[in-house]
Parts: C-alpha cells; structure tokens; sequence
C-alpha cells in the first residue's frame, strides 16, 4: 500500500486526509497539536511541527512514504520541499519553496521575470519603512514576508498620519516570522485567485476565482465564486500572467494558488503559493462548478501519477462568510431555514456558544460561512448571500 504524508492535520487539511484514504492510500499525518482533528482519520498521527524540518525528514525516511503534500497553508512548503528532496519524490525544490514562502524574494523572482507586480520595497528596519513608504507615495500596503490569512496586512492611507504610519510597521513586524516587512502600492481593481495544477513543467489552468474582501484597511477575504464574471478578454490575460508567474517560481509538478489584481494597467500579481487555495476555493467551490477534483489531482501528482484535469461539469459555485457584532456569542437561529434552500451545499461554523468574537483582523477571525451551487456564478452569489441573511447571530457583552 503507497503512503503519503500529509502536513497539516487541523480541519483545513482533512479533506486531503479524507480523500487520500478514500483513494486507498495509507495516511501519515503531522501537526503539532495533539488534537488535530485530522487525526481521528490518519493512520499514522506524529505530532511534530510541520516546519521543524529535520523531525519531519526523519519520520518520512521511518515510515518510508511514497508521497509527501500539504493544503491551504504555506508554511509547510519549505518542509515539503525538504522532504522530497531528501526521499527523492515529486514536489518542488527548496528554492522555489523560498520563493513561494517569503513575499519579499517572490516579488524580487518576479520582477526578474519580467511578472508584472506592483512596486515595492523589502525593509526590515523603520528607518528604511519610513523612506520606502515616502517613495511609494499615496495610499500603501504594508504586509509581513512570510505570513498567510492576511496577518499583519495593513493599508496606509494617509501618509502624513505618523501614528498611522508607525502603528503600520508595528502591526505587520508583529506577524512577520522573519523580521522582515513589504511595503508595496495599493492596488485598486478586481481581485481574484487563479487555481493551476502543473504536471511535468505544463500549467493548467483549473479555474479563476471572484474574490470579495473586508477591504481596508486589513483586506480579510469574506467570499469567493466560481466562474469569474470578468469579461473573456481580461480572464485571458489574467490566465497569461498567471502562467508567467507559475513558470517563473519554478512550480513544476504540483498545485499553486496565485492571486491576482486587476489593475488599469492589466492584471498583477499580489501574491502566489506553491499549494492548493484554502478557505473551501479548491476543496468545495472547483469541484462544485468544474467536476474537478483538485485535492485527488495533488495526491496523484505527489504520487507520480497522472492526474485528471479536464472539467467535467460548468456550473456556478460561491462562498461567503458570515459577519458579525464583537461580544459573547450566545445564540444562532435560521440554520435549518437556510438549508431549505436547494442551492446550499454546505453551512459551518468555526466558532461555538459562547465563545468571544472579535474583530476580523485575519481569516481565523470568522465565525463560519455558506457554499452554494447553482447554474452560474451569479445565482450561486445571489442563493448563498439569500440564505447567510436568514442566519442570525445573537452577540452579548
């Protein structure tokens, strides 16, 4: 039986986990936490961090693993990388994932290629913060090198406002694991994320995804939907730069999830990760409108096996996550009117009774969300926006 590791075992890896033993595969899981629910799945649980690299190195050789993957985070890709390097397996290279892990070096990959991408600057003291964001001039987005979920993003829209200013580095140098800082320009225009699977050096475009966001000045993603209902002219140059992109990392084999901004100077790259898109785009929304099994296709790549990439069905999907006041969640109602409607595919929650509900600051800030299917992309919004509005959240001091 061929085993194949998977790092990451929370919920946003176990339908990888799920779908390598529906496959028949046997399943070594890793993730620091104890109780990772992934774990109630895997056949082997180590709970070891996904970055402490030469632990997992080590336990990969022990159990001898065919195939080595993670889903939706990026941290773990540099581990990956180690991984099959190490083993000999399919994945990708240690620089590409230095590449796909650190915004300031992937900015710099790309701008060697020729990608195009806003400007930007790669700081890690104030004093040169405070001169890259003079020389950015007007609105601009500071972000930690190499965090994900939009931890530490801020927007800086008043350059004389020096608290503004300061508060800015502090935030993002909060969640910056490295110490370093992006000071890049704002971008304004549609946002989307293409999701690709390359296979033997060729990039296959699976699907474009319509991104909704919290906007400023932390630009937490609160919905997606599948297909784009950008015009055909843009989504083609969107799918060019997102090759270009692809191509430029040097993401051979395997997933990549790039985020796009269409500018009125044409599409540019926010950011791209060498893995497949979290928050359900590519465990639920792909399958619901292209038939295509993302998560399989990167297990059997991972495997050494040929995947299938052709769309099967060209339907309508869209997510979107709930919002809510700050304060003691006490009680939910709706839930069970909301499933009547037969476009709703799915409706969960991350947070409990009882629990504290913050601000969304970062992804991990949201309480839950509704995925919908239907004939197209607009009717999917139009059924999932329906549904999320009979959902009411009863918020406590």
């Amino acid at each position: 039986m061929k085993k194949i590791m998977i790092l990451g075992a929370s919920l946003l890896q176990l339908p990888a986990i799920l779908k390598a033993k529906e496959m028949g595969l046997q399943v070594v899981a890793v993730d620091m936490d104890k109780n990772a629910i992934g774990f109630n799945n895997a056949d082997v649980s180590l709970q070891i961090s996904t970055t402490d690299i030469p632990k997992v190195v080590e336990a990969a050789k022990r159990f001898q693993i065919d195939g080595v993957m993670t889903l939706a985070s990026d941290l773990p890709m540099r581990t990956v990388a180690a991984v099959a390097e190490e083993l000999n397996i399919i994945g990708i290279s240690k620089e590409t994932a230095l590449k796909a892990t650190n915004k300031a070096i992937m900015r710099e990959c790309l701008q060697e290629f020729n990608v195009p991408i806003p400007v930007f600057y790669r700081v890690d003291r104030y004093d040169e913060y405070l001169k890259s964001v003079q020389q950015v001039g007007g609105k601009c987005i500071v972000k930690p090198a190499d965090n994900s979920g939009s931890r530490g993003v801020f927007l800086i829209n008043d350059m004389n406002d020096q608290e503004l200013v300061e508060y800015a580095f502090e935030y993002s140098k909060k969640f910056s694991n490295s110490g370093e800082i992006v000071v890049e320009e704002y971008m304004v225009g549609a946002e989307v994320s293409v999701e690709t699977l390359s296979v033997g050096g060729k990039v296959h475009i699976i699907a474009i995804t319509d991104k909704l966001t919290t906007g400023a000045p932390r630009f937490v993603e609160m919905g997606h939907s599948q297909p784009s209902c950008l015009s055909e002219n843009i989504k083609k140059q969107i799918e060019e730069v997102t090759n270009a992109a692809v191509m430029a990392l040097g993401i051979k084999e395997g997933p990549s999830h790039t985020e796009i901004i269409v500018t009125t100077e044409g599409p540019k790259v926010v950011e791209i990760g060498a893995r497949l898109g979290g928050d359900n785009i590519t465990t639920h929304l792909v399958p619901l409108s292209t038939g295509v099994d993302m998560v399989k296709c990167c297990i059997e790549i991972a495997l050494g096996r040929k995947p299938e990439l052709e769309s099967k069905i060209n339907l309508g999907s869209a997510i979107r996550y709930f919002e809510t006041h700050y304060g003691k969640l006490i009680s939910i109602s709706g839930v069970d009117q909301a499933r009547q409607n037969a476009s709703v595919q799915q409706i969960s929650f991350v947070k409990n009774v009882g629990d504290d509900i913050c601000e969304i600051n970062s992804s991990s800030d949201r309480v839950g969300f509704i995925i919908t299917q239907a004939i197209d992309a607009f009717t999917a919004i139009n059924n999932c926006e329906m549904a999320k509005n009979l959902i009411k959240f009863q918020i406590g001091s």
